[in-house]
Protein backbone atom coordinates (compact mmCIF):
# COMPACT_ATOMS: atom_id res chain seq x y z
CA UNK A 1 0.00 0.00 0.00
CA UNK A 2 2.81 2.43 0.82
CA UNK A 3 4.06 2.28 -2.77
CA UNK A 4 0.88 4.04 -3.86
CA UNK A 5 2.01 7.17 -2.03
CA UNK A 6 5.12 7.42 -4.20
CA UNK A 7 3.88 10.08 -6.61
CA UNK A 8 5.56 9.56 -9.98
CA UNK A 9 2.72 10.45 -12.36
CA UNK A 10 2.96 14.10 -11.31
CA UNK A 11 6.72 14.11 -11.84
CA UNK A 12 7.62 14.67 -8.20
CA UNK A 13 9.02 11.17 -7.51
CA UNK A 14 8.73 11.40 -3.73
CA UNK A 15 6.32 10.08 -1.12
CA UNK A 16 3.42 12.52 -0.70
CA UNK A 17 0.56 12.99 1.74
CA UNK A 18 -2.02 11.61 -0.71
CA UNK A 19 -1.85 9.14 -3.56
CA UNK A 20 -2.78 11.87 -6.03
CA UNK A 21 -4.15 15.41 -6.18
CA UNK A 22 -7.71 14.14 -6.64
CA UNK A 23 -7.58 12.54 -3.18
CA UNK A 24 -6.46 15.77 -1.51
CA UNK A 25 -8.74 16.95 1.31
CA UNK A 26 -7.23 19.23 3.95
CA UNK A 27 -3.61 18.55 4.86
CA UNK A 28 -0.70 19.38 2.62
CA UNK A 29 -0.17 18.18 -0.91
CA UNK A 30 2.37 20.02 -3.00
CA UNK A 31 1.98 23.27 -1.07
CA UNK A 32 3.31 22.69 2.46
CA UNK A 33 6.99 21.73 2.80
CA UNK A 34 6.91 19.65 5.99
CA UNK A 35 4.28 17.25 4.67
CA UNK A 36 6.45 16.23 1.73
CA UNK A 37 9.61 15.90 3.77
CA UNK A 38 8.13 14.17 6.81
CA UNK A 39 6.41 11.55 4.67
CA UNK A 40 9.74 10.62 3.13
CA UNK A 41 11.43 10.50 6.52
CA UNK A 42 8.76 8.07 7.71
CA UNK A 43 9.03 5.98 4.54
CA UNK A 44 12.79 5.64 5.08
CA UNK A 45 12.08 4.49 8.66
CA UNK A 46 9.62 1.85 7.47
CA UNK A 47 11.90 0.70 4.65
CA UNK A 48 14.76 0.12 7.09
CA UNK A 49 12.57 -2.29 9.07
CA UNK A 50 11.26 -4.02 5.92
CA UNK A 51 14.43 -4.06 3.84
CA UNK A 52 13.40 -7.09 1.79
CA UNK A 53 10.19 -5.50 0.56
CA UNK A 54 9.91 -5.54 -3.22
CA UNK A 55 10.68 -2.23 -4.98
CA UNK A 56 11.54 -0.37 -1.77
CA UNK A 57 15.20 0.04 -2.73
CA UNK A 58 14.25 1.59 -6.05
CA UNK A 59 11.90 4.05 -4.33
CA UNK A 60 14.52 4.89 -1.69
CA UNK A 61 17.08 5.68 -4.37
CA UNK A 62 14.67 7.86 -6.33
CA UNK A 63 13.77 9.78 -3.18
CA UNK A 64 17.44 10.24 -2.36
CA UNK A 65 18.08 11.63 -5.84
CA UNK A 66 15.20 14.08 -5.54
CA UNK A 67 16.38 15.24 -2.14
CA UNK A 68 19.97 15.54 -3.36
CA UNK A 69 18.95 17.55 -6.42
CA UNK A 70 16.65 19.85 -4.45
CA UNK A 71 19.30 20.40 -1.77
CA UNK A 72 21.74 21.35 -4.52
CA UNK A 73 19.21 23.84 -5.89
CA UNK A 74 18.47 25.41 -2.51
CA UNK A 75 22.08 25.50 -1.39
CA UNK A 76 22.31 27.54 1.82
CA UNK A 77 18.73 28.82 1.59
CA UNK A 78 15.86 26.55 2.66
CA UNK A 79 13.49 29.49 3.16
CA UNK A 80 10.49 28.21 1.24
CA UNK A 81 6.89 27.30 2.01
CA UNK A 82 7.18 24.28 -0.26
CA UNK A 83 9.38 22.80 -2.97
CA UNK A 84 8.18 21.62 -6.38
CA UNK A 85 10.15 18.42 -7.02
CA UNK A 86 9.14 18.37 -10.67
CA UNK A 87 10.25 21.90 -11.49
CA UNK A 88 13.09 21.65 -8.94
CA UNK A 89 12.18 25.05 -7.59
CA UNK A 90 11.21 26.42 -4.18
CA UNK A 91 8.14 28.60 -3.70
CA UNK A 92 6.59 30.83 -1.06
CA UNK A 93 2.88 31.08 -0.34
CA UNK A 94 0.61 31.96 2.61
CA UNK A 95 2.34 29.28 4.72
CA UNK A 96 5.48 30.42 6.62
CA UNK A 97 8.86 29.39 5.28
CA UNK A 98 9.97 26.12 6.85
CA UNK A 99 13.72 26.08 7.27
CA UNK A 100 13.53 23.22 9.77
CA UNK A 101 12.73 20.76 6.96
CA UNK A 102 16.52 20.74 6.56
CA UNK A 103 16.53 18.35 9.53
CA UNK A 104 14.37 15.91 7.59
CA UNK A 105 16.55 16.38 4.53
CA UNK A 106 19.64 15.54 6.60
CA UNK A 107 17.99 12.36 7.88
CA UNK A 108 16.98 11.12 4.43
CA UNK A 109 20.31 12.01 2.85
CA UNK A 110 22.45 10.56 5.64
CA UNK A 111 20.36 7.38 5.54
CA UNK A 112 20.81 7.27 1.78
CA UNK A 113 24.56 7.63 2.21
CA UNK A 114 24.60 4.65 4.60
CA UNK A 115 22.35 2.66 2.27
CA UNK A 116 23.87 3.42 -1.12
CA UNK A 117 27.42 4.49 -0.16
CA UNK A 118 27.38 7.48 -2.51
CA UNK A 119 29.45 10.29 -0.91
CA UNK A 120 27.33 12.99 -2.55
CA UNK A 121 24.51 12.12 -0.16
CA UNK A 122 26.77 12.61 2.85
CA UNK A 123 27.89 15.97 1.51
CA UNK A 124 24.28 17.05 1.01
CA UNK A 125 23.27 15.82 4.48
CA UNK A 126 25.98 17.99 6.02
CA UNK A 127 24.85 20.95 3.96
CA UNK A 128 21.27 20.55 5.16
CA UNK A 129 22.35 20.39 8.81
CA UNK A 130 24.58 23.43 8.34
CA UNK A 131 21.73 25.44 6.84
CA UNK A 132 19.56 24.83 9.87
CA UNK A 133 22.39 25.15 12.39
CA UNK A 134 23.30 28.58 11.04
CA UNK A 135 19.80 30.06 11.33
CA UNK A 136 19.78 33.27 13.36
CA UNK A 137 16.44 32.49 14.99
CA UNK A 138 14.28 29.48 15.88
CA UNK A 139 12.58 28.27 12.68
CA UNK A 140 10.83 25.23 14.18
CA UNK A 141 7.63 24.71 12.22
CA UNK A 142 6.23 21.19 12.75
CA UNK A 143 8.35 18.07 13.30
CA UNK A 144 11.86 18.36 11.82
CA UNK A 145 13.91 20.20 14.45
CA UNK A 146 14.43 17.21 16.80
CA UNK A 147 15.38 15.08 13.79
CA UNK A 148 18.20 17.55 13.17
CA UNK A 149 19.42 16.97 16.74
CA UNK A 150 19.61 13.23 16.18
CA UNK A 151 21.40 13.52 12.84
CA UNK A 152 23.83 16.06 14.29
CA UNK A 153 24.61 13.66 17.15
CA UNK A 154 25.40 10.93 14.62
CA UNK A 155 27.55 13.26 12.55
CA UNK A 156 29.50 14.24 15.66
CA UNK A 157 29.97 10.59 16.66
CA UNK A 158 30.64 9.09 13.24
CA UNK A 159 32.00 11.94 11.11
CA UNK A 160 33.92 13.97 13.68
CA UNK A 161 31.84 17.14 13.41
CA UNK A 162 31.25 19.36 16.45
CA UNK A 163 27.64 20.54 16.42
CA UNK A 164 26.26 21.86 19.69
CA UNK A 165 23.09 19.82 20.08
CA UNK A 166 21.73 22.35 22.55
CA UNK A 167 20.87 24.61 19.65
CA UNK A 168 18.51 22.13 18.01
CA UNK A 169 17.13 20.88 21.32
CA UNK A 170 16.47 24.35 22.72
CA UNK A 171 14.69 25.25 19.49
CA UNK A 172 12.65 22.05 19.84
CA UNK A 173 11.56 22.54 23.42
CA UNK A 174 11.59 26.17 24.50
CA UNK A 175 8.68 27.56 22.46
CA UNK A 176 10.72 30.40 20.97
CA UNK A 177 9.84 29.57 17.34
CA UNK A 178 9.11 32.62 15.20
CA UNK A 179 8.09 31.12 11.86
CA UNK A 180 5.27 29.34 13.64
CA UNK A 181 5.00 31.34 16.80
CA UNK A 182 5.46 29.44 20.02
CA UNK A 183 5.97 25.97 18.53
CA UNK A 184 7.68 23.71 21.05
CA UNK A 185 6.93 21.43 24.01
CA UNK A 186 4.48 22.20 26.81
CA UNK A 187 5.53 22.42 30.47
CA UNK A 188 2.28 23.29 32.21
CA UNK A 189 -0.66 22.16 34.30
CA UNK A 190 -4.21 22.88 33.16
CA UNK A 191 -7.01 22.40 35.64
CA UNK A 192 -5.07 19.79 37.58
CA UNK A 193 -3.92 17.91 34.47
CA UNK A 194 -0.16 17.88 33.92
CA UNK A 195 0.24 18.34 30.18
CA UNK A 196 4.04 18.65 30.30
CA UNK A 197 5.78 16.82 27.48
CA UNK A 198 3.13 17.32 24.81
CA UNK A 199 4.51 18.84 21.62
CA UNK A 200 2.74 21.58 19.71
CA UNK A 201 1.91 25.23 20.26
CA UNK A 202 2.81 26.80 23.58
CA UNK A 203 0.70 29.90 22.82
CA UNK A 204 -2.40 28.95 20.77
CA UNK A 205 -5.38 29.53 23.10
CA UNK A 206 -2.99 29.11 26.00
CA UNK A 207 -1.35 26.02 24.53
CA UNK A 208 -2.28 23.16 22.21
CA UNK A 209 -0.52 19.82 22.46
CA UNK A 210 -0.77 17.45 19.49
CA UNK A 211 -0.60 13.68 19.76
CA UNK A 212 1.25 13.02 16.50
CA UNK A 213 3.96 15.55 17.25
CA UNK A 214 4.39 14.11 20.74
CA UNK A 215 4.68 10.53 19.50
CA UNK A 216 7.06 11.60 16.74
CA UNK A 217 9.50 13.18 19.17
CA UNK A 218 10.33 9.74 20.49
CA UNK A 219 11.98 8.56 17.27
CA UNK A 220 14.91 11.00 17.14
CA UNK A 221 15.32 11.58 20.88
CA UNK A 222 15.49 7.90 21.86
CA UNK A 223 18.18 7.25 19.24
CA UNK A 224 20.09 10.51 19.80
CA UNK A 225 21.22 9.58 23.31
CA UNK A 226 22.99 6.47 22.04
CA UNK A 227 25.42 8.80 20.31
CA UNK A 228 25.53 11.43 23.06
CA UNK A 229 24.51 10.25 26.51
CA UNK A 230 24.87 13.72 28.06
CA UNK A 231 21.21 14.27 27.21
CA UNK A 232 19.91 11.09 28.84
CA UNK A 233 18.42 12.84 31.88
CA UNK A 234 16.57 15.35 29.73
CA UNK A 235 15.25 12.74 27.30
CA UNK A 236 14.25 10.37 30.09
CA UNK A 237 12.40 13.11 31.95
CA UNK A 238 10.61 14.22 28.79
CA UNK A 239 9.59 10.63 27.91
CA UNK A 240 8.08 10.09 31.36
CA UNK A 241 6.06 13.30 31.19
CA UNK A 242 4.99 12.77 27.58
CA UNK A 243 3.87 9.20 28.17
CA UNK A 244 1.70 10.46 31.02
CA UNK A 245 0.18 13.42 29.16
CA UNK A 246 -0.43 11.63 25.85
CA UNK A 247 -3.26 9.63 27.43
CA UNK A 248 -5.32 12.80 27.83
CA UNK A 249 -5.95 12.71 24.08
CA UNK A 250 -7.82 9.40 24.38
CA UNK A 251 -11.58 9.72 24.95
CA UNK A 252 -11.76 6.92 27.51
CA UNK A 253 -9.00 8.55 29.56
CA UNK A 254 -10.76 11.90 29.95
CA UNK A 255 -14.08 12.81 31.61
CA UNK A 256 -16.86 13.40 29.10
CA UNK A 257 -17.03 17.02 30.26
CA UNK A 258 -13.47 17.64 29.03
CA UNK A 259 -13.84 16.38 25.47
CA UNK A 260 -15.64 17.47 22.34
CA UNK A 261 -17.69 14.45 21.24
CA UNK A 262 -17.94 11.87 24.03
CA UNK A 263 -21.17 10.57 22.47
CA UNK A 264 -19.08 9.11 19.62
CA UNK A 265 -16.17 7.71 21.60
CA UNK A 266 -17.30 4.11 21.12
CA UNK A 267 -16.27 4.31 17.45
CA UNK A 268 -12.64 4.73 18.54
CA UNK A 269 -12.50 1.24 20.11
CA UNK A 270 -10.24 2.92 22.67
CA UNK A 271 -7.38 3.04 20.14
CA UNK A 272 -8.12 6.23 18.17
CA UNK A 273 -7.51 9.49 20.01
CA UNK A 274 -8.41 13.11 19.55
CA UNK A 275 -5.92 15.15 17.57
CA UNK A 276 -4.76 16.91 20.70
CA UNK A 277 -5.45 18.64 23.99
CA UNK A 278 -5.89 22.43 24.19
CA UNK A 279 -6.05 24.75 27.17
CA UNK A 280 -9.13 26.53 25.85
CA UNK A 281 -11.08 25.16 22.92
CA UNK A 282 -11.14 26.85 19.52
CA UNK A 283 -14.85 25.96 19.31
CA UNK A 284 -17.07 28.68 20.86
CA UNK A 285 -19.51 26.22 22.42
CA UNK A 286 -16.71 24.81 24.60
CA UNK A 287 -15.16 28.09 25.67
CA UNK A 288 -13.92 28.18 29.25
CA UNK A 289 -13.43 24.41 29.66
CA UNK A 290 -9.86 23.40 30.48
CA UNK A 291 -8.13 21.20 29.51
CA UNK A 292 -10.08 20.09 26.45
CA UNK A 293 -9.57 17.15 24.09
CA UNK A 294 -10.53 18.00 20.53
CA UNK A 295 -9.46 17.90 16.87
CA UNK A 296 -9.28 20.28 13.93
CA UNK A 297 -10.85 17.91 11.38
CA UNK A 298 -14.22 19.68 11.07
CA UNK A 299 -12.39 22.89 10.18
CA UNK A 300 -10.36 21.43 7.32
CA UNK A 301 -13.10 21.12 4.72
CA UNK A 302 -16.81 22.05 4.44
CA UNK A 303 -19.28 19.61 6.00
CA UNK A 304 -16.63 17.39 7.55
CA UNK A 305 -18.28 15.17 10.20
CA UNK A 306 -17.62 15.78 13.88
CA UNK A 307 -15.97 12.37 14.16
CA UNK A 308 -12.98 13.74 12.23
CA UNK A 309 -11.88 15.18 15.57
CA UNK A 310 -10.65 11.65 16.21
CA UNK A 311 -7.26 11.50 14.56
CA UNK A 312 -6.10 8.38 12.75
CA UNK A 313 -2.94 10.11 11.54
CA UNK A 314 -1.90 10.99 15.09
CA UNK A 315 -3.07 7.81 16.77
CA UNK A 316 -1.34 5.70 14.15
CA UNK A 317 2.02 6.81 15.50
CA UNK A 318 1.38 5.30 18.92
CA UNK A 319 3.77 2.52 17.95
CA UNK A 320 6.64 4.96 18.39
CA UNK A 321 5.86 4.89 22.11
CA UNK A 322 4.66 1.28 22.23
CA UNK A 323 7.73 -0.13 20.50
CA UNK A 324 10.26 1.90 22.48
CA UNK A 325 8.87 2.34 26.02
CA UNK A 326 8.34 -0.43 28.58
CA UNK A 327 7.46 -0.41 32.25
CA UNK A 328 9.89 -1.61 34.90
CA UNK A 329 9.36 -2.98 38.40
CA UNK A 330 9.42 0.61 39.71
CA UNK A 331 6.41 2.80 38.87
CA UNK A 332 7.34 5.87 36.79
CA UNK A 333 10.76 4.49 35.87
CA UNK A 334 10.57 3.53 32.22
CA UNK A 335 12.82 1.42 30.05
CA UNK A 336 13.50 3.29 26.80
CA UNK A 337 14.95 1.34 23.91
CA UNK A 338 17.68 3.48 22.34
CA UNK A 339 18.34 1.29 19.29
CA UNK A 340 14.82 0.55 18.08
CA UNK A 341 14.51 3.86 16.21
CA UNK A 342 18.15 4.13 15.18
CA UNK A 343 17.50 3.72 11.48
CA UNK A 344 20.05 2.96 8.75
CA UNK A 345 22.89 2.49 11.20
CA UNK A 346 26.38 2.48 9.79
CA UNK A 347 27.25 -0.58 11.90
CA UNK A 348 25.65 -3.06 14.24
CA UNK A 349 24.95 -2.02 17.81
CA UNK A 350 24.31 -3.70 21.12
CA UNK A 351 20.99 -3.36 22.91
CA UNK A 352 20.96 -0.05 24.78
CA UNK A 353 18.36 1.11 27.30
CA UNK A 354 17.76 4.41 29.07
CA UNK A 355 16.28 4.48 32.59
CA UNK A 356 15.44 7.81 34.26
CA UNK A 357 14.71 7.97 37.98
CA UNK A 358 12.31 10.86 38.75
CA UNK A 359 12.46 10.28 42.49
CA UNK A 360 14.73 12.16 44.88
CA UNK A 361 16.12 8.93 46.29
CA UNK A 362 17.99 5.99 44.81
CA UNK A 363 15.84 3.25 43.25
CA UNK A 364 16.64 -0.34 42.37
CA UNK A 365 15.44 -1.48 38.96
CA UNK A 366 15.34 -5.03 37.62
CA UNK A 367 16.26 -6.05 34.08
CA UNK A 368 15.63 -9.58 32.79
CA UNK A 369 18.55 -10.69 30.61
CA UNK A 370 17.29 -14.20 29.99
CA UNK A 371 19.78 -17.04 29.69
CA UNK A 372 22.46 -15.12 27.78
CA UNK A 373 25.37 -13.54 29.65
CA UNK A 374 26.25 -9.87 29.35
CA UNK A 375 28.49 -7.22 30.79
CA UNK A 376 26.22 -4.30 31.73
CA UNK A 377 28.03 -1.14 30.73
CA UNK A 378 26.61 2.19 31.88
CA UNK A 379 27.22 4.97 29.38
CA UNK A 380 26.68 7.65 32.02
CA UNK A 381 29.39 6.44 34.40
CA UNK A 382 31.64 4.82 31.82
CA UNK A 383 31.79 1.68 33.96
CA UNK A 384 30.70 -1.94 33.86
CA UNK A 385 28.15 -2.22 36.66
CA UNK A 386 27.62 -6.00 36.34
CA UNK A 387 29.93 -8.58 34.78
CA UNK A 388 28.80 -11.85 33.23
CA UNK A 389 25.23 -11.17 34.26
CA UNK A 390 22.22 -13.27 33.27
CA UNK A 391 18.63 -13.75 34.38
CA UNK A 392 17.05 -11.05 36.52
CA UNK A 393 19.59 -8.45 37.63
CA UNK A 394 19.01 -5.43 39.88
CA UNK A 395 20.85 -2.14 39.43
CA UNK A 396 20.51 1.17 41.24
CA UNK A 397 19.78 4.60 39.77
CA UNK A 398 20.56 7.73 41.80
CA UNK A 399 17.70 10.15 42.43
CA UNK A 400 16.87 12.59 39.62
CA UNK A 401 19.37 10.82 37.39
CA UNK A 402 19.62 8.11 34.76
CA UNK A 403 21.47 5.00 33.68
CA UNK A 404 22.09 4.04 30.08
CA UNK A 405 22.84 0.34 29.95
CA UNK A 406 24.54 -1.34 27.02
CA UNK A 407 24.23 -5.13 26.96
CA UNK A 408 27.68 -6.29 25.86
CA UNK A 409 28.24 -10.00 25.11
CA UNK A 410 30.86 -11.52 27.40
CA UNK A 411 32.72 -13.40 24.66
CA UNK A 412 34.08 -10.25 22.97
CA UNK A 413 37.01 -8.16 24.22
CA UNK A 414 36.90 -4.43 24.92
CA UNK A 415 39.29 -1.99 23.26
CA UNK A 416 39.68 1.78 22.95
CA UNK A 417 40.25 3.37 19.57
CA UNK A 418 40.16 7.05 18.65
CA UNK A 419 38.27 8.02 21.79
CA UNK A 420 35.62 5.32 21.40
CA UNK A 421 35.08 2.18 23.45
CA UNK A 422 34.63 -0.93 21.32
CA UNK A 423 33.61 -4.49 22.01
CA UNK A 424 35.03 -6.35 19.09
CA UNK A 425 34.26 -4.15 16.08
CA UNK A 426 31.12 -2.62 17.55
CA UNK A 427 31.14 0.78 19.26
CA UNK A 428 29.85 0.64 22.82
CA UNK A 429 30.54 4.26 23.85
CA UNK A 430 31.12 7.06 21.35
CA UNK A 431 32.17 9.47 24.10
CA UNK A 432 34.42 7.20 26.14
CA UNK A 433 36.53 9.13 28.61
CA UNK A 434 35.01 12.52 27.73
Amino acid sequence: MLRNYFNKDNGWNVIQNFTNKGAHIGGGYGNDFWYEVHNNVLFYCVADKYNDEKEFDDILLKIAEQFYKSDSVMGNNYSYSYFDFKQMKGFKNHIPTQEDVAGGYAFVLYSAWVKFKNPKYLKAAKNAINVLYNQKENRFYEAMMPIAAQVAARLNAEQGTDYNLNRFLDWTFDGSAVGREGWGVLADNWGGYDVSGLAGSTVHNGGYGFLMNTFDLMLPLSAMVRYDQRYSNAVGKWALNASNAARFCYPYEMPDSLQAIPQYKAVTKDVIAYEGVIKESIYPEFKGITPFAQGDGPLWYPNMPQQTMFSVYGSGHVGFFGGIIKNTNVPEILQINCTMADFFTSQKSYETYLYFNPYDTKKNVVIDLGKSKYHLYDLNTGKIIHRKASGKISFSIPGQSSNMLVLVPTDVNFSVREGKLYSGDIVVDYRYGK
